[in-house]
């Protein structure tokens, strides 16, 4: 008996159109940029090959990878080497200036492992990838306190912010699940680019909670005390 064939996805479907994107998918490659699930990353695109891929993606899937670069790379080179691991994302926001140069806002969609370079007709670059989701969670009463413990936190380093406080913690007030949390956090106050690329190849929700709740309290401790001087 033949084996019955597998759907297609539903290019429709917001699942189905990432599975559909990723089997051919334009790569920009940058030096100090990791995009996490869940968040927004501001782009400003000026090279004339990503102009051509910006436009080709705004009238195709909308979905492109950003790889970070390793660290003996050089960005100008024709395929310099990107990390294995790569966030995917939505372009949500695109404006085009007068000069064809853009602007662009994508929001991350999912972690992917980059399985192999494509043929390209085009001036940049093209991937396939593979989504690679979340591990599954064996204690989910670890997972809600570690939650809770980071949103705790967050606090703390908000009341230790002389300006902007109140705008991380609505921005963390809108991180509803622990996974969008940890990711929305590491994007907004990780700077390290290696630390950022080794938070999203970390699959285990609670491994980058206890990561990241430790940065959190390094950057409290930095900040001194509320209402003291450093």
């Amino acid at each position: 008996m033949a084996d019955t064939p597998e759907p297609l996805p539903d290019p429709t479907d917001g699942e189905g159109q990432l599975i559909s994107a990723l089997r051919r998918l334009p790569l920009f490659p940058l030096p100090n940029a990791v995009l996490f699930p869940h968040a927004l990353l501001p782009l400003h695109i000026f090279e004339e090959r990503y102009r051509v891929m910006v436009r080709d993606v705004l009238t195709g899937s909308r979905c492109l990878a950003v790889g970070l670069l390793v660290p003996e790379a050089r960005q100008e080179d024709d395929l310099p080497a990107v990390e294995p691991i790569a966030g995917v994302g939505e372009v949500v926001m695109a404006h085009e200036l007068p000069d064809g140069r853009f602007n662009l806002v994508v929001r991350g969609r999912a972690r992917v492992r980059i399985d192999r370079e494509l043929p390209s007709g085009r001036p940049y670059r093209l991937v396939t990838a593979t989504e690679l989701p979340d591990l599954p969670i064996a204690d989910e009463g670890e997972i809600v306190d570690a939650d809770q413990t980071l949103r705790a936190l967050i606090g703390r380093l908000a009341d230790a912010i002389p300006e902007g406080g109140e705008l991380l913690r609505q921005v963390i007030a809108a991180q509803e699940t622990p996974a969008e949390l940890v990711d929305g956090v590491a994007s907004a106050l990780i700077v390290d680019p290696v630390l950022r690329q080794r938070l999203l190849e970390t699959r285990d929700v609670g491994q980058r909670l206890e990561r990241v709740a430790a940065e959190v309290v390094a950057m409290t401790a930095r900040l001194g005390t509320p209402g003291t001087a450093n």
